[in-house]
């Protein structure tokens, strides 16, 4: 078995040592949770008659607490495309279930919201925050002590997050994470790029570019570019938390109905009963965790992940921070080159290979930890792509060479030496920049600053060419305490155009950057923001004035202004902007209150977790 990188081994141990007391604790916790609290054993005869009144033909198994009976969490709606599939998903499971003398119910389900949808739009303030409310909603549809196992069927941006900040709290039951996979391929995302560029310049009508939007997203399935929803499934599977192979098969297919099939007996087969129990507390540990960060990195994952990845680790008792991110991005190389990193959506990145052909290559350079607990068998086993033979279900080895190098590569030929995540930080704070789809030349931007408080400002002052100058766009009052921290990728076509006319430009912001987001610099989630925190203190943000000049590097990992010392301490802070209301905003309060930063992942729900336990 090839050797473990020398810098994987060192951040990896790092995160241990730094996460030993709350992991330590966190293991107690699920220890005593299976012994004493969350089983069908412990519950009253009017607990458990509520629990199989409604249970049909599984009444009589669930009843004498003679088999698993698996708990489903679903975040099924049929306006959010990737998630329409799972509509038929629970009668499938129950049926799928008994073939192996095990129950299934829909312990609950979960809100889905698509940022597709509300991107740009007011409802996008409340994006981050349905992760911490989907993450309530898991830990209440569990709680009801029902369930041996879960199957949990979620896909994209704060969802799969959600649910595992809730299902961690459920650690001791084994659980598996379900796709369904993206929509078959429409229009190319690179067209549909270009058809937004052309609108923001005025040069296409708004019918031309709902025409470009329906052949792009035109079906059921995750969109086909590699943003956080594609990222998250990549995850899951370095991760261990998918049957081998589940991410990138489309839906409605034979193969996609086998391996949910699959999943419903093999949760079957690593409960606590049996001799290969397989919890999800002992699935998510700190090299599962680097497993997910290599992943994000070798593939040119979204930037998101920045944020959700230490929220899941946290429920694990986990601390990863953005060093850690800035350490492996130096020692993985990039792999893989999908839209917006490349011309190729995620069905070509399959095809090509996929995950099998990124697993096998890690793995064999050393770039992987490969001795983790998954639900699938070793890590080794998801170096494999899933075929059916004759109608059942298999598994082949990875191909040995990629059917595309243009979009998939070997360790041995890789785009790039590097992942392309970067640490920035200075006298602005800590940020975190993603490269791989940044051209190398402009890894370094230095120019005056032009102050916004509001995305629309900034497309306001776009549309009437007062960007049209080598400028910092900086959008402050963007983090989570302050609006919830919404995606700012409306603002990508207008910067895209002021750089194609060769202007040096780059966006800094306390707010997030849509993993869709590409070949313009964008320096993100900048900590602290620039809303005061508890301690009534404004982020440096705050203090920047139009016309400071500004470096973000990302080859010396600088965020900085070249601001006289003298001068900066002698600066008032900005005053934020008034709360938003409407659009049920004002019901989050209590999310943006209580959120802490970015780089701890932004949630207020595991901040006041954390002042508890």
């Amino acid at each position: 078995m090839t050797d473990l990188h020398p810098a994987i081994a060192k951040v990896t141990e790092r995160i241990v040592e730094r996460s030993r007391k709350g992991r330590a604790a966190y293991l107690d916790l699920m220890e005593r949770q299976r012994e004493a609290g969350t089983n069908r054993g412990n519950l009253s005869c009017g607990n458990l008659a509520h629990g199989f009144a409604a249970a049909g033909d599984d009444k009589a198994t669930i009843r004498t607490n003679a088999a698993m009976n698996i708990g489903i969490v679903t975040s099924y709606n049929d306006m959010l495309s990737a998630h329409q599939p799972y509509g038929r998903y629970p009668e499938q499971i129950k049926l799928f279930a008994r073939e192996v003398g095990v129950t299934a119910q829909v312990a609950g389900g979960v809100p889905a919201m698509c940022d597709g949808v509300t991107q740009g739009q007011a409802g996008m303030d409340l994006s981050l925050f349905s992760r911490d409310n989907i993450a309530q909603g898991t830990v209440i549809a569990l709680s009801h002590a029902m369930f041996e196992g879960a199957l949990l069927l979620g896909i994209c941006d704060k969802i799969v997050p959600g649910l595992l900040i809730g299902a961690l709290r459920f650690g001791h039951l084994p659980q598996i994470l379900i796709p369904a996979g993206p929509m078959p391929s429409g229009l190319a995302n690179k067209e549909k790029q270009r058809v937004r560029q052309l609108y923001a310049e005025g040069k296409a009508t708004r019918d031309e570019l709902l025409e470009a939007e329906a052949a792009s997203y035109h079906g059921a399935g995750t969109c086909t570019f590699y943003g956080t929803a594609n990222s998250n499934q990549m995850m899951m599977e370095l991760m261990g938390l998918h049957i081998p192979g589940s991410a990138f098969t489309n839906p409605g297919t034979k193969l996609r109905q086998e391996l949910t099939r699959a999943a419903t007996h093999r949760i079957a087969e690593i409960g606590w009963n049996g001799d290969d129990y397989r919890p999800l507390s002992r699935c998510i540990d700190e090299k599962a965790i680097v497993n997910a960060a290599i992943g994000l990195l070798a593939t040119g994952g979204s930037t998101n992940h920045a944020i959700h990845l230490p929220a899941i680790a946290r429920a694990a008792g986990i601390v990863i921070d953005w060093q850690d991110f800035d350490e492996l991005s130096h020692a993985v190389p990039l792999l893989a080159r999908v839209y917006p990193n490349g011309a190729g959506d995620v069905n070509n990145f399959h095809a090509a290979g996929g995950i099998g052909f990124v697993v096998r290559e890690l793995l064999g350079a050393g770039l992987l930890h490969g001795d983790v607990l998954t639900v699938g068998g070793t890590m080794a086993d998801y170096a494999a792509e899933p075929v059916l033979v004759d109608n059942e279900l298999h598994w082949q080895a990875a191909l040995e060479a990629s059917r595309d190098d243009t979009m998939l590569r070997p360790v041995a030929q890789p785009f790039s030496p590097d992942g392309g995540m970067r640490l920035l930080a200075g006298n602005l704070g800590r940020a975190i920049i993603k490269t791989s789809a940044v051209a190398e030349d402009r890894w370094t931007i230095e120019a005056p600053c032009r102050i916004f408080d509001d995305q629309n400002q900034v497309l306001a002052a776009f549309k009437a060419g007062e960007l049209e100058r080598d400028v910092v766009v900086v959008v402050r009052f963007q983090g989570p305490r302050a609006n919830g921290m919404p995606e700012l990728h409306k603002l990508t076509p207008a910067l895209g155009v002021l750089q194609d006319k060769g202007y040096r430009v780059a966006l800094l912001t306390d707010g997030r950057m849509s993993g869709a987001s590409g070949k313009v610099p964008a320096v993100i989630h900048l900590s602290p923001e620039a809303l005061p925190g508890p301690d009534g203190v404004s982020g440096p943000l705050a203090y920047l004035k139009d016309g400071d000049i500004v470096r973000v590097c990302a080859v010396n990992g600088e965020a900085i202004a070249l601001v006289d010392e003298a001068e900066w301490a002698s600066r008032t802070p900005a005053m934020a902007p008034p709360p938003a209301l409407g659009v049920g905003r004002e019901l989050f309060a209590l999310f943006r209150h209580h959120a802490d930063e970015a780089e701890k992942g932004g949630s207020a729900i595991l901040a006041a977790m954390e002042s508890v336990i």
